[in-house]
C-alpha cells in the first residue's frame, strides 16, 4: 500500500503475516471464525410474502417512501436482495411498519416475518462470511495524544497541531473519513516536533507564551476544582515547562461594556493567589480602579519565578474574603457573567472574574530537570563516547517497538539512527535522541494503522489478519491506544488469537483503568455528550445553569457507563438503572439533599430518574435555550437508541420553525410547549413524522430545560400522555422505558451497532447484520453483560478477518 500526501511517499510493506494462510485455506479460515459467534441455522420454509400485502402501496416505484421500493422484493430469496431485506427487518423489529393508522398483521405475525427473513439471510452468510474491509486508518487526535502519553508518560494537548477530526456514522475514527492531506501532514510534524521538545527538554528553548481562556459561562464566584481551598474562581491546570528557568505569569481580568473593572462596586480588596503544586509564589493585589485604558489594562503580571521542567500543576484564583447565602436585591445566578452592564451594580454582589491565563518562558535557561518522560526515554545513559552509539540503539528500539504496535526490526531502527546522527553532529547525545524521536512520532508506521496483508491473498480474498494486528485493533478498540508489553508478547507468540487466551485478554484489558476509554471515547460519543457544552440555557429563565454544571452532567454520564462497564452489568441498564453519579452541581438541580462538594458519588435515584433519560447530558442537549424541544428528545431517542432516524423536515414548502407557531390562546395565556407543537402539527407537511417523534419527547417534558423536574410549564400541568408509534400508551419516563423494552431487541441490536462500529473503525453495512445477529444471540444467553458484546465483537468474522484490495491506495 503507498500513501501519497504532499509529495511524501509513504509505504507500507506487504509482507507475509505470520500464523496468516495460505489462499486456498481462507474459506476454510473464514468458517472457523464465524463459528464462534454462531452455527449456521437450520433450514426454515420460505417466509410469507407480506409486503406485497402491507408494503407495496407506499413502497412502490412511484412512491418509494423513505426512498425504498419493495415492488421487486422476494422474501423468499432475502438473501439475494440483503441489503433491502436489512432494512425490512430493522423497522418491523422496532414495530414501526406498517405505520400507525395503517392496516397492519398481528404483531407476531410480524415478528415470525422478521424472523424468517434473518434466518434466510444468516443461513447464507454463515456459508461465505463477508468480513469487509477498510482504508488505512490514521490515529485522530485523541488516539495520538492517548499514545502519545503512554509512549512517552507525557500529557499534551495535541488540538493546537491537528485539524478536528471528522465524524463518520458518529465517531471520529472511522476509516472512510480518514482522508489526508499536506495539511494534516504538517499538523502532525508540528506536533511530533513540540512532543518531542517536552519530552526530552530543551536546553536552548526561547521565551514563548500560552494562553489558556476561562469558559465564559464558569461561575467564578466559589470554589473551583484544583484551587487551593480558601480561593474562589479562577483557573487551575497543568502544564509541561520545557526548561528550568525563569518564567512570568499573565492574568487577565473581565472587564464591563465601558472598560472597568467588572466587579469592582462589590469589593475593592480582591487579590490573585498564584500557586504551583499547591505552593504559593506570589500574591496580586487587585487594584479596582484598573481599566482597560491602563498601561496594562486588566492585565496582571507577576515577577520573574523560578520552574522547573516539566509537568507542574498551576493555580490562579482569587482569596475568598467571605462565605455565606447572599442576599441581593435580585436572585443571583450561576452564570454570573451574562450580563457585564447591569449585572456589576450596587445592590448586586458580583466579584472580579478571570478572563484568561498566560505562560511566558523561559527567560533564563538553567538546564532541564529529571522528568516523567525523561525517565520513560533515556533507559540507558552512555558514559563514554563509544557507548553513545549501543544506548541510542537501545532507546529508539525500545520506543519503536512500542510506538509501530510490533517488535522494531532493524530497519526501523536504522532508520532513526540516521536521524540520531545527523543531530548529534556538533550536538549533545540528548539533541541526536530528541531528533530522532521526533522522525518516530511523525512516522507512517506510527500515525498510521497499517495492517499486513498475506503474500499469496488475492483481490477480493478473505484473510485472518496477524496476531500483531489483532493486538493493535484490540487495544485501540479497549484502550483507545497502544497494545501494551503483555499483549504485544501473546502476539508474537502466536496464540492471542486462539479463543482462550484472547477470551483471558479481553477480560484483562476490560479490567485495567484504560478501558475507561470505553465510556470516555465509545460511551461518549454514541450518546452525543460532545453536545451537551453546545447548550447555553436562557441565564435569567434558568439562573442555575453554568459551565461547571454542563461539564459535570457529561462527567456524570460518563461515570455511570464506566461503571456497566466495570461491573459487567446488563447493557439495558443504560435505560434502567436506578442509581447515577452525582455532585453537589448535579444535586442542586436534581433535588438531592445532603449532598455537598465536588467529588462524584454513587446515589440511588427515583423511578422517574432511573437511566439516560432522566441524567443532565441527554435531557439538556436535547432543549434550547428558552424552553424544552420534544421534538429533539424524540429525535435523539430515534436515532441514538432505536437507530431509526426520522426522515429530514420537507423544505419545499418548508415547516414554520416552532417558536413561529402562534405563542398565546385568545385570552392572552402563553401556551405550553406541548399546545405549541399541536398547533404545529395542524400542518399536513409536518402530521406524519411529528406522530412518531413527539410522543417519545413528550413522555420527558416533565424535566425542564437543565433536567429539573417540573409540573408546570408556562403556567400549564404538564401533560405526558403519548400513544408510541405501536400503539403503546405513555405518560411519562416509566412508561417511555417500558415500551421501549418491549423492543429491547431492537434497542440491543443497535447498541452492538455502535460498538461494533467503534470497534472496527468503519461504517456497518448490511452484510454485517448475521455478524451483530450472532452476537446479541449469544450475549443474550449471558445476561446481556457488557463483556459477552466485547467478545462477541473480537470473535467476529469482521474483526479477525479482513478483504485484499483490489488496488493500491493514494491518499489526496
Amino acid at each position: 500500500m503507498m500513501l501519497v500526501a504532499g509529495g511524501l511517499s509513504l509505504t507500507a510493506q506487504t509482507t507475509a503475516a505470520p500464523h496468516t494462510p495460505a489462499s486456498p485455506l481462507a474459506p476454510k479460515l473464514a468458517m472457523a471464525v464465524a463459528h464462534k459467534t454462531a452455527a449456521p441455522p437450520a433450514a426454515t420454509p420460505a417466509p410469507p410474502d407480506l409486503t406485497k400485502q402491507y408494503c407495496v402501496g407506499c413502497h412502490s416505484e412511484k412512491g418509494k417512501a423513505g426512498g425504498l421500493s419493495l415492488v421487486s422484493f422476494d422474501p423468499s430469496h432475502a438473501d439475494q436482495n440483503a441489503d433491502v431485506a436489512e432494512k425490512v427487518i430493522r423497522k418491523l423489529r422496532l414495530g414501526m411498519m406498517p405505520p400507525p393508522g395503517m392496516r397492519r398483521p398481528d404483531a407476531d405475525v410480524l415478528t415470525q416475518f422478521a424472523s424468517a427473513l434473518e434466518t434466510k439471510i444468516d443461513t447464507a452468510a454463515a456459508l461465505r462470511p463477508n468480513p469487509g474491509r477498510r482504508p488505512f486508518q490514521r490515529l485522530n487526535r485523541a488516539e495520538y495524544e492517548r499514545s502519545v502519553h503512554d509512549l512517552l508518560d507525557l500529557d499534551v494537548d495535541v488540538n493546537a497541531f491537528l485539524p478536528p477530526d471528522t465524524l463518520s456514522a458518529g465517531y471520529d475514527n472511522i476509516a472512510d473519513v480518514q482522508t489526508f492531506s499536506p495539511t494534516l501532514m504538517e499538523g502532525y510534524l508540528r506536533a511530533a516536533g513540540r512532543i518531542s521538545t517536552l519530552a526530552v527538554g530543551d536546553r536552548n528553548a526561547s521565551p514563548s507564551e500560552a494562553t489558556f481562556k476561562v469558559p465564559r459561562t464558569q461561575s467564578q464566584m466559589k470554589h473551583i476544582d484544583g484551587t487551593p481551598w480558601g480561593t474562589r474562581g479562577g483557573i487551575a491546570l497543568t502544564y509541561t515547562f520545557p526548561a528550568d528557568g525563569d518564567y512570568t505569569f499573565r492574568i487577565m481580568l473581565h472587564g464591563t461594556p465601558v472598560g472597568i473593572l467588572f466587579g469592582s462596586v462589590a469589593s475593592r480588596s480582591e487579590q490573585i493567589d498564584l500557586s504551583i503544586n499547591g505552593e504559593r509564589v506570589s500574591l496580586l493585589d487587585i487594584d479596582y480602579k484598573i481599566s482597560e485604558t491602563d498601561k496594562n489594562g486588566l492585565n496582571l503580571v507577576t515577577p520573574r519565578i523560578h520552574v522547573k521542567a516539566g509537568p507542574q500543576h498551576l493555580a490562579a484564583a482569587f482569596i475568598q474574603k467571605f462565605d455565606g447565602v447572599i442576599d441581593d436585591l435580585v436572585s443571583p445566578i450561576d452564570y454570573t457573567l451574562a450580563d457585564t452592564e447591569y449585572g456589576d451594580n450596587v445592590g448586586i454582589t458580583i466579584l472580579p472574574h478571570v478572563r484568561d491565563f498566560s505562560i511566558t518562558g523561559p527567560f533564563t535557561v538553567t538546564g532541564v530537570s529529571d522528568t516523567p518522560s525523561r525517565r520513560k526515554v533515556f533507559i540507558c545513559r552512555p558514559t563514554s563516547q563509544a557507548d553513545e552509539i549501543p544506548c541510542a540503539r537501545k532507546i529508539l528500539s525500545s520506543l519503536a517497538t512500542e510506538a509501530y504496535r510490533r517488535t522494531a526490526n532493524s530497519e526501523d531502527v536504522e532508520s532513526l539512527m540516521e536521524f540520531y546522527g545527523d543531530a548529534r553532529k556538533g550536538h549533545d547525545f540528548e539533541a541526536g535522541i530528541k531528533a530522532a524521536l521526533q522522525a518516530l512520532l511523525a512516522s507512517p508506521k506510527f500515525v498510521f494503522r497499517f495492517e499486513s496483508t498475506p503474500a499469496l491473498a488475492k483481490a477480493g480474498q478473505t484473510y485472518r489478519i496477524s496476531d500483531i494486528d489483532l493486538a493493535s485493533r484490540l487495544s485501540f478498540f479497549i484502550w483507545n491506544t497502544v497494545p501494551d508489553a503483555e499483549l504485544v508478547k501473546a502476539a508474537n507468540a502466536g496464540t492471542l488469537h486462539t479463543p482462550v487466551v484472547l477470551e483471558k485478554q479481553v477480560h484483562r484489558m476490560l479490567a485495567d483503568p484504560r478501558a475507561e476509554s470505553l465510556s470516555t471515547r465509545f460511551a461518549s460519543q454514541w450518546l452525543r455528550l460532545q453536545d451537551v457544552e453546545k447548550i447555553h440555557p436562557d441565564a435569567l429563565l434558568f439562573p442555575g445553569f453554568d459551565n461547571e454544571l454542563a461539564t459535570s452532567y457529561k462527567r456524570e454520564t460518563e461515570l455511570f457507563f464506566d461503571s456497566i462497564v466495570r461491573e459487567d452489568r446488563n447493557v439495558l441498564d443504560v435505560i434502567t438503572a436506578d442509581y447515577t453519579f452525582v455532585n453537589e452541581r448535579i444535586a442542586r438541580v436534581y433535588h438531592m439533599p445532603n449532598i455537598i462538594g465536588e467529588n462524584f458519588r454513587r446515589v440511588t435515584v427515583p423511578d422517574e430518574r432511573r437511566g439516560i433519560f432522566g441524567q443532565g447530558s441527554m435531557l439538556m442537549q436535547t432543549a434550547v435555550a428558552d424552553r424544552t424541544s420534544p421534538v429533539q428528545r424524540g429525535k435523539w431517542i430515534m436515532e441514538v437508541m432505536l437507530g431509526s432516524p426520522p426522515p429530514p423536515a420537507p423544505q419545499d414548502p418548508a415547516p414554520p420553525p416552532l417558536d413561529e407557531t402562534k405563542a398565546a390562546t385568545a385570552g392572552g395565556k402563553p401556551l405550553s410547549t406541548r399546545e405549541r407543537m399541536e398547533e404545529h402539527r395542524k400542518n399536513p407537511a409536518c402530521a406524519s413524522c411529528h406522530k412518531v417523534i413527539d410522543p417519545l419527547g413528550l413522555a420527558l417534558d416533565n424535566f425542564d430545560t437543565l433536567g429539573a423536574w417540573r409540573i408546570k410549564d408556562n403556567g400549564v400541568a404538564i401533560d405526558a400522555n403519548g400513544v408510541l408509534y405501536d400503539g403503546t400508551k405513555m405518560n411519562g419516563p416509566a412508561d417511555l422505558r417500558a415500551a421501549l423494552l418491549n423492543h429491547s431487541e431492537a434497542l440491543i441490536r443497535n447498541f452492538t451497532d455502535n460498538l461494533m462500529s467503534y470497534g472496527l473503525g468503519r461504517r456497518i453495512e448490511y452484510y454485517d447484520q448475521p455478524s451483530i445477529r450472532a452476537i446479541t444471540k449469544k450475549a443474550a444467553q449471558n445476561g446481556n453483560r457488557f463483556s459477552s458484546f466485547v467478545l462477541g465483537i473480537v470473535n467476529s468474522p469482521a474483526f479477525q478477518m479482513s478483504t485484499a484490495e483490489a488496488e493500491t491506495t493514494t491518499a489526496q
